[in-house]
């Protein structure tokens, strides 16, 4: 999941500034438990492809390196 994720980010498929979906969006796409999810969300945070506001979302800050 976390490395369809990067893809994802880094084809463009999650522009830059865009939101990336909801944890419980990515639960049903990927088929995963919401605790999988989060954990991946926080390793793209980590990795500084992601920011994260509470109360708004998550959004793309950067691309990995190729």
């Amino acid at each position: 999941m976390a490395d369809i994720m990067r893809a994802r980010i880094a084809d463009g498929s999650y522009p830059i500034g865009s939101r990336m979906p909801a944890v419980v969006a990515l639960t049903e796409e990927f088929g995963v438990a919401i605790a999988t999810a989060q954990k991946v969300m926080r390793a793209l945070r980590d990795e500084g492809l992601i920011r994260t506001e509470v109360g708004m979302g998550s959004y793309v800050t950067g691309r990995p390196p190729q």
